[in-house]
């Protein structure tokens, strides 16, 4: 889920056995989330189609396709062989065939040419330091068949400054205190919350919207349309 000289969040063993449990709960609407990706997608992307999942590892987004698109095949790609293997579990226990998902370990860079007929990118981009967003979306796009569908979903936090920005001064804070507002509304003890939110804040690239959006305009996606907002994630589905 990052790229290289990054340091992966997911190779503590603790923190990849219960990471199933974290979308549902840091993310609003998660369980709605995930359709709406396969619909966006499911635009463009044939019964057959061939689709690159970056941050594969867990196997959450990559289940929820294949189970409903059975013609579709898949390569993932993260650089967490641990959550690797989780995906990789989750997708037998699913009962989807092997031959239809290959599992790369490594970034962006490390996944097969393609040409691919859509991609995905959810809850990934945050941990990616600023300077090597738009090198990461290139690699993405490159991969891509023209007009193929990208689709994003990740930590963007307005911070009140610029054109366009929304609120005051604060505003991040306000945000980011919502965030964790909502885990604890999920069942999160509010001192773990209050921890993530800090750690959140202190450790991760969260771009505003307008940066997000030029990021993925400078990889080359002249078609940016954002489709999601939960407190503090955005999504994004792009194709060039």
């Amino acid at each position: 889920m990052t790229q290289p000289h990054t340091p992966s969040p997911f190779t503590d063993p603790a923190a990849v056995a219960r990471y199933a449990e974290g979308p549902r709960r840091n993310v609003p609407g998660y369980d709605s989330l995930l359709p709406m990706v396969r619909i966006l997608l499911a635009e463009r992307v044939p019964a057959n189609g061939r689709v690159l999942v970056v941050g594969a590892g867990g196997g959450l987004e990559l289940e929820d396709m294949a189970l409903v698109h059975s013609g579709w095949r898949f390569d993932g790609v993260d650089p967490s062989q641990p959550m690797l293997d989780l995906a990789a579990q989750r997708l037998q226990s699913a009962g989807v065939p092997g031959d239809r998902v290959a599992l790369h370990h490594g970034y962006a860079q490390s996944a097969p040419a393609g040409p691919f007929d859509g991609a995905t990118c959810l809850l990934t981009f945050h941990f990616v330091p600023r300077e090597e967003r738009v090198p990461m979306a290139s690699e993405i796009r490159r991969r891509l068949k023209p007009g193929a569908p990208f689709v994003a979903v990740h930590l963007s936090v307005a911070d009140g400054a610029g054109a366009g920005g929304e609120g005051g001064p604060g505003e991040r804070d306000l945000w980011l205190s919502r965030y964790a507002a909502f885990q604890v509304a999920s069942g999160v003890a509010p001192e773990h919350a209050a921890r993530a939110r800090d750690k959140v804040a202190a450790e991760l690239a969260v771009l505003t919207p307008e940066e997000d959006e030029s990021v993925l305009r400078e990889a080359g996606f002249g078609d940016v349309r954002m489709f999601y907002m939960g407190f503090a994630f955005r999504g994004w589905v792009a194709c060039d």
